[in-house]
C-alpha cells in the first residue's frame, strides 16, 4: 500500500484531525483515510439504520394494525385550503 505526504496542514487541521482521532480511540491515520474516502465517496457506505427496528417488524396483530390505519386515516386527507 502507498503512502502519501501531506504537507502545509495548520494548526487548526491538525488538532481537529487529532482530538477525533483522541475521541474515537482511532489513530490519527486512521481519521486521515477514513476522512479521504468519505470526501471521495469511497470505502464503506453509511449503515442500512432500519436494522435498529427490525425487531419490532410484523409484531403487531392484524386487529392492531387495522386499527392503527384507522386511527391515522385523517392524517391521509389532503385539504385544499392548506395548500393556498
Amino acid at each position: 500500500m502507498k503512502s502519501i505526504s501531506v504537507h502545509g496542514i495548520d494548526e487548526e487541521m491538525e488538532k481537529a484531525v487529532e482530538e477525533r482521532a483522541k475521541s474515537e480511540g482511532k489513530s490519527v491515520n486512521k481519521i486521515v483515510k477514513e476522512l479521504i474516502a468519505k470526501a471521495l465517496g469511497i470505502g464503506d457506505k453509511p449503515p442500512d439504520n432500519r436494522v435498529e427496528f427490525a425487531e419490532l417488524c410484523g409484531v403487531w396483530t392484524e386487529a392492531e394494525a387495522a386499527e392503527f390505519i384507522e386511527l391515522i386515516a385523517d392524517f391521509e386527507t389532503v385539504d385544499a385550503k392548506d395548500w393556498r
